[in-house]
């Protein structure tokens, strides 16, 4: 039987004296790719349809860091330290070189992992994000909770609100992502504690008002993709991105917000696995 997002189990590993939870899924040889996962999400935030897409070609790694989820321990509050923590669960699990995929504050992960430790990471997929001291980041907190609290009054999911346009066609894809999200009915991970997402706000704000770094030393090759009306990381740190890389091409999806990834599930999985392959 084929391992997918919605039956692959639960498993954990213990970092730095903390059982981290993760799940892995896709073929066992290869380079993995490690999920670093969005603001306020747990593993089962991740759309099937990508984890599923990728993991077809490529083992796929998603895991909750400290205090996420399932995960024990403390929320880090800063980028610098979820990718020191990023860093320790993929030394735990042996691996000597990965694919890294970050969307949104994992895209902030991902480039402070390659930032680390650049030998370990082969390849990097950066989605919904945007570099330290990017346009608008330090605004995510409030366009976060004022979306929520709009979501919360007409008993919609926030991400309805924060990942897609309001166009006819974004309105019906974020209902069609919200339901591949309830796909998986067994074995689901805890939802983030409020102290956690607190913390990770934290870090958001302040990666948002640090001085831009220098860029020019991540050689690897990078895929940057978003949508062209991201409300939450503005499309133009996309753009921003894509020039100061030494070595990456940049996908923008019309009509789409801060989760185009997810509504253009089927050309982002296809670019991606030739972007890894």
């Amino acid at each position: 039987m084929t391992i997918t997002h919605r039956t692959v189990p639960t498993q954990t590993v213990e970092v730095g004296g903390r059982r981290l939870s993760y799940r892995r899924l896709g073929p066992d040889s290869g380079v993995p790719v490690i999920f670093l996962n969005h603001l306020a999400a747990v593993l089962d935030n991740w759309d099937p349809r990508v984890v599923d897409g990728i993991a077809a070609k490529h083992q796929v790694i998603t895991f909750d860091g400290p205090g996420v989820g399932a995960s024990q321990g403390s929320a880090p509050t800063t980028v610098a330290e979820m990718a020191k923590d990023a860093i320790a669960f993929i030394r735990a699990l042996n691996f000597t070189q990965v694919d890294l995929f970050g969307f949104s504050l994992g895209g902030f992960v991902a480039q402070e992992v390659v930032r680390q430790q650049p030998g370990l990471v082969r390849r990097v997929i950066l989605a919904g994000t945007g570099p330290a001291g990017g346009e608008g980041i330090d605004k995510v907190t409030g366009v976060t909770i004022s979306d929520s609290v709009k979501a919360t009054l007409v008993r919609k999911d926030p991400k309805e609100n924060l990942f897609f346009t309001k166009t006819a066609n974004g309105k019906a894809e974020a209902r069609s992502f919200i339901e591949r999200l309830k796909e998986r009915t067994d074995d689901r991970d805890k939802p983030i504690s409020p102290l956690a997402f607190r913390r990770q706000l934290k870090a958001v704000h302040d990666w948002g008002t640090q001085k831009p770094f220098d860029l020019s030393g991540i050689t690897q090759p990078v895929f940057v993709a978003n949508g062209d009306h991201d409300r939450m990381v503005p499309t133009s740190n996309s753009t921003d991105l894509a020039r100061r890389l030494p070595n990456a091409r940049l996908r923008i999806y019309p009509d789409a917000g801060h989760g185009g990834i997810f509504q253009n599930h089927d050309e982002f999985v296809t670019e991606a696995l030739e972007f890894l392959a």
